[in-house]
């Protein structure tokens, strides 16, 4: 059965882990598809690991509608979150329920993320028929807020306002709620005190679910590695070993050999038949 909204209570209900990865492209959606996972989250995160900017806030409207799009294409399918960018959503109600109408309506998502706590606009956008995913904790688009990147609700003040917070957004009725860099008891305490699955990034093993970012799964960075984040390859330093052989093999002659050359006599070969 594919993923919907509905996978994500009754997953919550069965107490069966739900899983999700970052993709922000065709090609990578196409692996973390295939592979089985419950959703992609086309995250604002590819501000940072793609396009080389220190935190998400400079990530378009736009931008996050074609990375959207190509995973769509990519993962036909696939149960797709959209994240929506700094000041997509945050400059007016109307404003914002156009602009994640168009992640569903232009781009293939079934839902929308939002990072913060406004439970008004969350009830806007559910009743137009917009599913949301709540984001709370360490929120990277108020990184300057925080002071940096910052675990969030290790003092009992804050871990009242993240429980508070999440019962919002529950009862505003997202789905799901991303719980980031938020220590593993509250984050305990989240997920027992809502209806809504609650997915981890740093939150510890009681979450409903978990989210990965795919460059830091696979090994495509070079970079600091959170601590939360696991390494399940290493696709950077085996591909910079593939690119110097063939760098070395280009000045040596050794490529392009026959075998690579177009041979005037030989007939073209028919094209190989795709599906759908």
């Amino acid at each position: 059965m594919p993923t919907s909204v509905l996978t994500f209570a009754e997953k919550k209900r069965r107490h069966e882990r739900i899983v999700v990865i970052t993709a922000y492209d065709a090609i990578t959606a196409t692996m973390v598809h295939t592979a089985g996972v419950d959703a992609i989250l086309v995250g604002d995160s590819v501000g940072m690991v793609s396009a080389g900017y220190e935190t998400t806030l400079p990530v378009t409207l736009e931008a996050m509608l074609y990375h959207t799009s190509s995973v769509a294409r990519g993962a036909r399918g696939a149960f797709i979150i959209a994240d929506m960018p700094f000041l997509s959503y945050q400059c007016g109600h109307d404003d914002a329920v156009r602009n994640a109408g168009r992640f569903l309506k232009e781009a293939g998502a079934h839902a929308v993320k939002l990072e913060g706590c406004d439970p008004a606009l969350v009830r806007r956008l559910v009743s137009v028929g917009i599913p949301v995913m709540g984001h709370i904790g360490l929120t990277p688009q108020s990184v300057y807020a925080f002071g940096g990147f910052r675990a969030q609700g290790k003092t009992a003040e804050s871990a009242a306002h993240l429980v508070e917070q999440a019962k919002a957004l529950d009862e505003a009725h997202c789905f799901s709620i991303v719980l980031e860099c938020v220590p593993a008891t509250l984050a305990a305490r989240i997920t027992q005190s809502v209806k809504a699955a609650t997915i981890g990034i740093g939150a510890g093993v009681d979450c409903d679910g978990q989210v990965s970012v795919i460059h830091d799964l696979l090994g495509l960075s070079t970079g600091y590695l959170p601590k939360h984040a696991k390494r399940y390859a290493e696709f950077y330093k085996e591909g910079l070993t593939a690119i110097r052989s063939y760098v070395d093999e280009v000045r040596s002659g050794i490529f392009p050999a026959a075998e690579h050359s177009i041979d005037a006599t030989e007939k073209p070969k028919p094209a190989p038949l795709t599906e759908g």
